[in-house]
């Protein structure tokens, strides 16, 4: 069943003018174009924001957390102990 909207005089014109210019046949296809963008749009948040939620779970999963100062300390030293072993082989 058909149904009608408004699209008010700005988005009117915008699609009189997509018609007129060739790319589309008929007002009906610049809508469902528009249509298809925001809901392949919408897909693409969706995925984001499920690819954040597992990330945030992994996270929660992954036991508590350290101090910066601890890692950044740990990454020091390692980093220390490679050049030295480097500069006595």
């Amino acid at each position: 069943m058909p149904a009608s909207y408004s699209l008010g005089t700005h988005f009117e014109d915008f699609v009189q003018r997509q018609v007129k210019s060739g790319r589309f046949a008929s007002a009906s296809e610049v809508v469902r174009e528009g249509l298809r963008l925001i809901e392949e749009r919408e897909a693409e948040r969706e995925a984001r924001l499920e690819g954040l939620r597992s990330a945030i779970e992994r996270g929660r999963e992954s036991g508590p957390g350290r101090p910066a100062d601890e890692v950044f300390a740990r990454v020091r030293d390692a980093l220390g102990e490679a050049s030295g072993k480097r500069a006595a082989g």
